[in-house]
């Protein structure tokens, strides 16, 4: 029976035991609560509950029972919302790994279930392992913007947090009285520090080198007929916190601009700047992977369709230009986790575009913005009425004191604070103000 997964005997690592595994266990506890957190607010930052177009996850239910109105301030929310969401998220795959090959044996377990308890364990353990694998790679490919997964990312990372989540929370009140106790247990005894720390190829103590069931109905972690050890316990969770730390240095620099930047080899938008001058910062898609014809945006042929309750006006970007204008400064961010710092844009106030068609001052509505762009998923989106009544809230036509590049949006774009990349709609068409 050695020779088989379910025997005890088949799992000789000397590192698997209580400490390590409870060690790691709550590390994600918090770490994970960290994403679960941030992820429910990146979806709430999309204003999902607004307008159809915006919800990408339209028979979510009660899972929307959070949802809230979007805020405008501070300008940089959703900017370091998201950033913790990703960076975390990458720093934890050596953590995640390393505690899914701790917790292996329990995967081969015989007899499935010995009683009602340890059933609801396994199922979540096996929820909980095809979760946390789901939700790291989709949300990994989505910030390598490698969409090979059938289906739209948003569904499938909503649904499957939420799945996943619920298994972990069915998984710690399961399990944390135990982890408590193990790391309580072996902090008391000392027992780490005589287990050959730091010597490769001693023996484990004899009090980790036995079976340690927290019940007597559960096996112990550790090997009954352990190999010779190469690492310690506490040097194989350095290794784990190192990998941690390795990740976070090469991919948390695309949150910022400069030499920061350089570091972060592992990200899309690491390494230098797409260009140089007012325009040379981050952009996620150009106007030519989007269908954008030059044609259609010249001066001649370009017209931006404003409606509301007093009509239709159509305007050029000359005469865009000639209505009062103002600035702001606010930065990109993107879902995938990349940001840039805040850039100066200047253009019409949206509220004053909502004044020209009928409504007052301070009054201004929702509003759905089209964009020129062919295809994409957020070719239109909604904005919220305290999104459109924001000061900073623009319909840029520069950016740091040029005209923007077909890249960044010309002939007009929309930048609002504080909101995700994808609702700052580049190559406006048209504008429609209303409740929606």
């Amino acid at each position: 029976m050695a020779r088989s997964p379910s025997s005890p005997a088949f799992w000789r690592s000397p590192l698997r035991g209580p400490w390590f595994t409870s060690v790691l266990g709550v590390v994600l506890l918090a770490g994970v609560t960290v994403l679960f957190v941030t992820g429910l607010l990146s979806y709430a930052a999309y204003n999902p509950n607004l307008s159809p177009v915006n919800d990408k996850t339209g028979d979510k239910g009660i899972l929307g029972f959070y949802l809230f109105a979007w805020p405008t301030d501070p300008h940089w929310l959703y900017r370091l919302t998201q950033g913790v969401h990703v960076t975390l998220g990458i720093a934890l795959v050596p953590v995640v790994l390393a505690k899914l090959w701790s917790v292996v044996p329990r995967l081969f377990q015989l007899p499935p279930a010995r009683s009602l308890t340890h059933a609801l364990e396994r199922v979540s353990l096996l929820l909980l392992v095809g979760g946390v694998l789901f939700e790291f790679v989709t949300g990994l490919l989505n910030i390598q913007l490698d969409y090979v997964f059938p289906g739209s990312f948003y569904p499938l990372h909503f649904y499957g947090a939420w799945v996943f989540f619920a298994a972990f929370g069915v998984h710690v009140v399961l399990r944390a009285p135990t982890a408590v106790r193990n790391l309580r247990r072996m902090r008391g005894s000392g027992e780490e520090e005589r287990a050959g720390d730091g010597k490769a190829g001693s023996r484990p103590a004899a009090t980790e080198a036995v079976p340690l069931p927290v019940s007597a109905e559960e096996p112990s972690l550790v090997a009954p007929d352990p190999a010779e050890p190469t690492v310690s316990r506490r040097g194989a969770v350095v290794l784990v916190g190192g990998g941690s730390l390795l990740l976070l240095a090469t991919s948390a620099g695309q949150n910022f601009d400069g030499p920061l930047r350089r570091t972060a080899l592992l990200a899309p938008h690491g390494g230098a700047e797409p260009g140089s001058g007012p325009g040379g910062f981050q952009i996620n898609k150009t106007a030519a992977s989007r269908g954008i014809d030059p044609a259609e945006t010249s001066e001649d042929a370009w017209r931006l369709t404003v409606t509301g309750p007093s009509g239709t006006v159509r305007l050029s970007r000359a005469q865009l230009l000639e209505l009062p204008l103002h600035s702001a400064a606010l930065p990109i961010a993107c879902v995938e986790g990349w940001s840039t710092s805040d850039q100066w844009w200047r253009g019409v106030r949206l509220r004053d575009l909502a004044a020209l068609v009928g409504y007052e001052p301070g009054a201004a509505p929702d509003v759905l913005v089209e964009s020129l762009q062919r295809r994409g998923a957020f070719r239109r989106a909604a904005l919220r009425d305290n999104q459109v009544r924001d000061a900073r809230s623009l319909l840029a036509l520069d950016v740091n004191g040029e005209p923007l590049t077909p890249d960044h949006g010309h002939p007009a774009r929309i930048i609002v604070p504080a909101a995700p990349g994808v609702l700052n709609t580049k190559w406006v068409a048209r504008l429609t103000f209303g409740d929606l």
